[in-house]
């Protein structure tokens, strides 16, 4: 039986050989074509990669200061190891890290960058963001080609429509955006990103843009609009408070005021005066200064310990790695796009030397036949 085994897989494993072999023939006797595909593929690799406009990457990091009480003891080392932050469970502080790219994400920061000014490396685009990413974004030939019939279309419906009535300046409303706000918006959106190290806590801030100096710049306001937006959450119940005890503070001083030029004009009306009634009257008088004078302390103290207190619970953030104007481009890869090119072209034309073209063939001899 081993013997008749041996018989039968030998010539399996010689078949096998051979077909590995022929395949090897038929790709190099295809050479030609296959050298010819690769280097047609290299050309439009090219085009391609040429036609994508240059986009440049700029980026940050923040080490932000917490106002969580950390977790100490066993559990909270073994969490740390595991990469997993503890620090929020016993703290008062509800924005955590990890809500960073919701905040950039939603529309109400969104609109608000709009307004702000951008100016490219040449000097001939000063303009706002809105304006920028909406009348000056380079696109590649394709994309206006593809989208020109639908633009078409689109103007051809348009003309049966009904269009709304302009209103003059009317002002950006983050509840109720027009259809260019939202694609200005989504457009923003793709180009910021934000990252949260979970063991560390640093936050990467990138911002991607067709010139460096925008990309650079943009990084930079959209990090203090984000440490202004977090700083404004934190200290909110704490600045509320102190703009309360500042009111009563400025109307107990008034009153204290008020209550010394009483006492005051009264007792110099009636410095020769020894009647019982006028001590009576001078007393009281005295009495209402003091207590006015005691509630004015009083709220003055309480408010520099809410002045105390903002500062306290104001964060401070520590820039790691600050905004720079990037020198060279992030987006396209050229390299890996003609790799990707030429690697499809020479996978193509040895599947057609090894398959299609044979499979093409018998379908020919079998309609020839019949």
């Amino acid at each position: 039986m081993s013997e008749n085994n041996d018989i039968k897989t030998t010539p399996n494993t010689e078949e096998q050989e051979i077909d590995l072999i022929e395949l090897a023939r038929k790709v190099w006797a295809g050479r030609k074509l296959v050298l010819k595909a690769c280097g047609v593929a290299l050309l439009i690799g090219l085009v391609v990669a040429l036609s994508i406009p240059k986009e440049y990457a700029t980026s940050v990091k923040l080490a932000p200061e917490t106002t969580t009480r950390s977790v100490t003891g066993t559990a909270g080392a073994l969490a740390a190891m595991a990469g997993i932050n503890l620090g929020g469970a016993g703290g008062e502080d509800a924005l955590s890290p990890e809500l960073y790219p919701d905040i950039i994400n939603s529309t109400p920061f969104l609109t608000d960058l709009f307004d702000i000014k951008v100016k490219d490396q040449t000097g001939k685009i000063d303009t706002t963001l809105y304006a920028y990413l909406n009348d000056y974004q380079k696109a590649p030939w394709w994309g206006v080609v593809v989208s020109a019939p639908f633009k078409a279309l689109g103007w051809t419906i348009s003309l049966f429509k009904d269009t709304p009535e302009e209103q003059g300046d009317a002002k950006l409303n983050s509840f109720r955006l027009t259809q260019e706000e939202a694609d200005i918006a989504a457009a923003l959106t793709s180009r910021i990103s934000v990252s949260v190290d979970k063991k560390t806590g640093v936050t990467t801030l990138a911002v991607t843009m067709q010139d460096p100096l925008i990309s650079a710049s943009l990084t930079d306001t959209v990090m203090r609009s984000l440490q202004n937006y977090i700083t404004g959450y934190r200290t909110n119940k704490a600045r509320y408070d102190l703009s309360f005890t500042e009111k009563l503070y400025k109307e107990a001083e008034q009153k204290y005021y008020d209550a010394q030029q009483k006492y005051a004009r009264y007792s110099d009306g009636n410095k020769d005066v020894v009647l019982q009634s006028y001590r009576i009257e001078q007393e009281r008088l005295m009495n209402e200064m003091n207590l006015a004078y005691n509630v004015y302390n009083q709220l003055a103290q309480q408010l520099q310990m809410s002045k105390a207190k903002v500062q306290e619970i104001t964060p401070v953030y520590t820039v790691v790695q600050p905004a720079t104007v990037p020198l060279k481009p992030a987006k396209p890869n050229k390299i890996m796009i003609l790799i990707g090119f030429i690697f499809l072209a020479g996978v193509g034309s040895v599947g057609w030397i090894l398959f299609v073209k044979d499979l093409l063939k018998g379908w020919k001899k079998q309609g020839s036949a019949e």
